[in-house]
């Protein structure tokens, strides 16, 4: 298995997660780090809770770190136009030298949009958006110009300049096992799937979903990482456990998501555990 790790910026400093991420460069087990991206704090009781921004955390994280590969587990397609995402991704694949891995979802924080006015829409727009959103991205990160007209985006002989230093684009890892749509939308675009939360049997369940698919579309299974998120349980060894269990299952990178407050002094021996499966 590979592995990585997860910091929400949430519920934390900035300095402490810089510290994790500026330890974790050094430990060469870990391949890559995620933040997410929300304007509210998720999971939590108290709403008022401090959280930072995931784009301007990665972008920082980028500049305070060297080896590590970096991205949002995920960015919800309806917070920006997918054209001013994809001028973003592209920046940023350039200001970290190529390290930037393309997190992207449906969304689905109702509260957080009601609040600032986001529309999120019902089950099947959002599907519907987010695969416009999936064909605008990769145009303008991969063509020259693109020209598209949907239900909800149009573009016209678009430019995204300068060009990501990935080509034909970043990795697109798409979040999400909604069987019918989400699923077939990775099936379609993505170089990665994440699978967030739940059993090994639902996330066996999803897999096979993306697979076939895969297969109605045409396309090698094999050309999509698997990966599952698995939640540090403060002892490294369960972790490591857990994160056996859906390597047995087909994941092949494992995202340990670390709760805060953040502390570098969790990585080596999550590192150690972790290195008993690579």
């Amino acid at each position: 298995m590979r592995f990585a790790f997860k910091t929400s910026p949430q519920n934390t400093t900035w300095d402490a997660m810089l510290q994790v991420w500026q330890a974790a460069d050094d430990i060469e087990i870990f391949e890559s780090g995620w933040t997410s991206d929300h304007f509210y704090p998720t999971h939590s009781a108290d709403p008022a809770v401090p959280r930072l921004e995931g784009w301007i955390t990665l972008t920082a994280l980028a500049q305070a770190t060297s080896r590590l590969r970096m991205g949002t587990l995920v960015t919800g397609i309806h917070y920006r136009h997918p054209a001013v995402l994809a001028n973003m991704a592209a920046t940023l694949d350039v200001v970290s030298g190529g390290r930037l891995e393309l997190g992207i979802g449906t969304g689905w924080n109702q509260e957080e949009s009601s609040a600032y006015g986001i529309e999120l829409g019902a089950p099947k727009e959002r599907s519907d958006r987010f695969e416009e959103a999936c064909e605008v991205i990769t145009g303008l990160l991969g063509q020259e110009t693109t020209t598209f007209k949907g239900s909800y985006y149009e573009l016209t002989d678009a430019r995204c300049n300068p060009r990501p230093v990935q080509q034909p684009h970043p990795p697109v890892c798409i979040g999400g096992s909604g069987e019918k749509r989400t699923l077939r939308t990775a099936a379609r675009f993505a170089q990665h799937w994440n699978f967030d939360s739940g059993t090994v049997g639902q996330f066996i369940r999803a897999r096979d979903v993306l697979h076939q698919h895969c297969a109605d579309v045409r396309r090698d299974p094999a050309q999509i990482l698997l990966s599952s998120q698995v939640r540090f349980s403060g002892d490294p060894a369960a972790t490591a456990a857990t994160a056996a269990e859906f390597g047995e299952a087909g994941a092949e990178l494992a995202i340990v998501y670390l709760p805060p407050p953040y502390t570098p002094a969790v990585l080596e021996p999550l590192a150690k555990a972790l290195g008993q499966l690579a």
